[in-house]
């Protein structure tokens, strides 16, 4: 028997590290875009109930997608592929708002579609690249390495805004700002492609990432940086590759028709085989997202009600994007250090931006802005990592697929209800908030003592070396 090649911490690095530039040319682009999407919504005739409506469904799309895409990357091991088809949908989505004010009517609609659309790329690719983040970062600590990484994307979220800033600045004008977000779109496709061509290649032992999709049990083990993760499922019904390297039994498939087949496709997509400490957490997580205004309702605010100009919107947004790379990184150590307990600041952050950003002092507001930002880049970053803790490694991408649809749900929710709350009743709209996350820490502390009761592998144990596969 031959031992496929483990992960060395070179490779990690390099993994964590590239996909960190992708993320930081995507981040240009979506980001750049989030800052203005509030104004620009409003530009084309949109009330705040409706903006709050379009961005709420835009998180909410980006979230609860992933419960079909986890699923079926894991069972088709095309996590590459679908990585790519989802940050493609985002370089090409975003430059083409700039079309929307040449629309008339239309616009308003087109605009939508395309945030929307570009919130679907997200779903595509976010369960899949998390799944091969999380093997590549598993010999370093999945804290620190999606801190890292999250840290690397949000230099991208600080840059795009400053970018669109500079070019309203010059043009005075919002929709050249979208369309020069394409050469930042063109770069982050440039260096995937290049990733995914390094990691196909052979390089002396110096693999990429286990392969998470399946593999025949009786083929030879092949190096792992020539694994094809784009392959169909084909193995054995009784064997497939964990994200990890390892194998694990997977149930037979019911052979008593398409109908059993359909249902147990979906009971595994719903989540209802994983772990009720997961399901408990997943719950916990998106009462905190309910709870987290987006920054296009924010945005309403500071331009409508506190009369900040156009132009210095993303400016704002990128000092909030700064604060939340800070975050990502120091909440993602101190997970790794002092242990998921520290997750609990989440929902207190959460409840003190509405009663700062909704004030009628603008100083007051940016130092809300400035804590929604911390809290953003725990809630996107190091409460992920949490997730790899409860579920068995084979299930990763699926697990992250549910746990972004419960948030997305809330997404939803939350979203729509703070638009409509802006223009009726601030002061229900900061009780509304504060209340789900007092439900959110009880709900949270209730998952980890139930992960606790199980043994466990922990994210901060060092990975144990992969077995031999069979020949």
């Amino acid at each position: 028997m031959t031992t496929p090649p483990a992960v060395t911490r070179h490779t990690a690095w390099h993994v964590v590290l590239t996909f960190g530039v992708v993320s930081l040319f995507a981040d240009m682009v979506y980001e750049g875009a989030r800052s203005l999407y509030g104004p620009a919504l409003l530009a084309l005739g949109a009330t705040a109930t409706v903006v709050g409506l379009v961005t709420g469904a835009g998180e909410a799309m980006a979230l609860v997608l992933r419960l079909v895409a986890g699923p079926t990357a894991d069972r088709r091991g095309a996590h590459w592929a679908f990585t790519i088809a989802g940050y493609g949908l985002t370089a090409v989505c975003v430059p083409l708002l700039a079309v929307s004010p040449r629309l008339g009517a239309a616009g308003l609609v087109f605009g939508a579609a395309m945030i929307l659309l570009e919130r679907a790329g997200k779903a595509v690719r976010s369960p899949s690249k998390s799944a091969l983040l999380a093997t590549a970062a598993r010999s370093l600590g999945r804290g620190t390495g999606f801190g890292v990484h999250k840290a690397l994307d949000q230099i991208g979220a600080f840059s795009g805004p400053l970018l669109v800033a500079g070019v309203v600045a010059l043009t005075s004008s919002t929709w050249l700002g979208f369309a020069w977000l394409a050469v930042p779109g063109a770069a982050a496709m440039a260096v995937l492609l290049l990733l995914r061509r390094a990691l196909r290649a052979p390089a002396g032992g110096d693999g990429a990432p286990a392969d998470p999709s399946p593999r025949p049990s009786g083929s030879p083990a092949a190096p792992v940086a020539a694994a094809n993760v784009d392959a169909a499922s084909s193995g054995s019904p009784s064997e497939a590759a964990s994200p990890t390297g390892s194998t694990a039994p997977v149930p037979p498939v019911s052979s008593t028709g398409p109908m059993a087949r359909s249902r147990a496709r979906w009971r595994t997509r719903l989540g209802t085989d994983l772990p009720p400490a997961f399901l408990t957490y997943a719950l916990a997580a998106g009462t905190t997202t309910a709870g987290l205004v987006t920054f296009a309702v924010i945005s309403v605010h500071l331009t409508r009600d506190l009369g900040l100009p156009t132009a210095t919107i993303p400016l704002v947004y990128a000092g909030a994007m700064a604060v939340e790379a800070v975050a990502a990184l120091l909440a993602g150590r101190c997970f790794d250090v002092y242990g998921p307990e520290t997750l609990l600041a989440v929902p207190v952050a959460v409840a003190v931006v509405p009663p700062l950003v909704f004030g009628a002092a603008p100083a007051l507001a940016l130092t809300g802005v400035a804590v929604w930002g911390a809290a953003t880049g725990v809630q996107d970053s190091t409460i992920k990592a949490l997730v790899a803790d409860l579920v068995p490694s084979s299930s990763l991408a699926t697990a992250y697929g549910v746990f972004a649809a419960v948030q997305g749900v809330f997404a939803l929710v939350g979203g729509t209800a703070a638009g409509f709350l802006l223009d009726r009743s601030v002061p229900l709209l900061i009780g509304l908030v504060a209340a789900s996350q007092a439900v959110a820490v009880v709900l949270l502390l209730r998952s980890l003592r139930l992960g606790k009761e199980p043994a466990r592998t922990s994210s901060r144990t060092p990975a144990a070396p992969h077995p031999p596969s069979p020949r």
